[in-house]
């Protein structure tokens, strides 16, 4: 049986999310009123017993001047990868849903290893083709991540897991006399300015305080401000957010002083001490590039996080059901001039 969800399951429905092991917080209705310029749609299916076996979020938008939409479904589905019955039965329900929106196309991105190599014969079985462009981030989510183990292990084992370096330059934050303070909605504006002047020095474009400021709002509990300071001053700050037996770091920033003081290694491991006290199975420092070549502008951040002692993961990558090819090159082609002016702009 295929149903959508709607106000009266929605509780049911979070509930089989944060309990299953493909559960993510990209699935849940919460990052829907995130993401407030989508509508969110959930289908599920259900087995003899009446109970959800399988689900599927979208976030769908409509593309400007074209009156057509696109369906993306970040990290899904959520069931178990070798139930090929309940995955078609998840795209059928993804089929009707199309329909409904005038859809061109159905991206999904699942958290789904690289080597599972009978799930993309799956994915292309029921007519996805692989989309993945490239190494770093060209992607709506990283293909290439750091996941740490943290079943059965305490603060003690994780943190002599680290390599000598990590170590060093987390007592060195300690001893420099950094300070890291659970932060709120009031400090947001501090991390809003941190934010801004790391995507100066990096060169991407950031989101505004009002985006932070929801996000805690939403999540409530499950999402966390974490600021470091230096003689009182803000100087970096991380936001991490929790669902189910994970907690994802999702943004980081700090300022162009006192980054020898090494602030970042200790809000990383204030957000995995975090992750402990929660019983949190898996923390995920999210992306990383797979390019490791040491002269990658990116390599500095696969070297930070690499010494945490996680697991390298790479994904399927992004997969497109691809409804309407001719609409789906003109909005594509559209993006892309869009992203190139954009670079020129940045």
């Amino acid at each position: 049986m295929i149903e959508f969800i709607n106000e009266n399951t929605e509780a049911e429905y979070e509930s089989f999310i944060a309990a299953h092991p493909k559960g993510h917080f990209a699935q849940s209705h919460l990052w829907g009123r995130q993401k407030s310029a989508w509508e969110f749609k959930a289908a599920v299916v259900r087995g003899m017993d009446g109970k959800i076996k399988g689900s599927m979020a979208f976030l769908i938008r409509r593309a400007p001047l074209f009156g057509r939409s696109m369906m993306y479904s970040c990290r899904g589905p959520v069931c178990d990868t070798g139930d090929e019955e309940t995955f078609s039965r998840l795209i059928a329900a993804a089929k009707i849903l199309a329909k409904r929106c005038k859809a061109y196309v159905i991206k999904i991105d699942p958290d789904i290893p690289v080597g599972n190599t009978d799930f993309k014969a799956m994915l292309e079985r029921h007519g996805f083709e692989c989309v993945s462009r490239g190494e770093s981030f060209e992607s709506a989510q990283p293909k290439f991540v750091f996941r740490l183990d943290l079943k059965d292990r305490d603060a003690s084992e994780i943190f002599l897991s680290f390599s000598q370096k990590t170590r060093y330059n987390l007592r060195k934050a300690q001893r420099s006399g950094v300070e890291i303070r659970l932060g709120g909605t009031e400090d947001v504006d501090d991390f809003e300015r941190l934010m801004i002047i790391t995507g100066r020095r990096d060169g991407f474009i950031v989101r505004g305080a009002e985006y932070f400021r929801s996000l805690l709002d939403i999540f409530g509990e499950s999402a966390r401000l974490y600021m470091a300071y230096y003689e009182g001053v803000p100087i970096a700050g991380a936001v991490a957010v929790a669902f189910g037996d994970k907690v994802w770091y999702l943004y980081g920033a700090s300022a162009n002083e006192h980054r020898d003081k090494m602030p970042n290694y200790l809000l990383q491991w204030s957000i995995i001490c975090w992750a402990l006290e929660r019983g949190s199975r898996i923390y995920d420092f999210r992306g990383v590039s797979g390019d490791l070549s040491e002269d990658n502008p990116l390599y500095g951040l696969y070297r930070f996080k690499k010494g945490f002692g996680g697991e390298f993961t790479e994904f399927i990558g992004e997969y497109d059901l691809v409804l309407d090819r001719r609409m789906n090159f003109c909005v594509g082609s559209s993006i892309r001039l869009y992203r190139w002016l954009r670079g020129l702009l940045r």
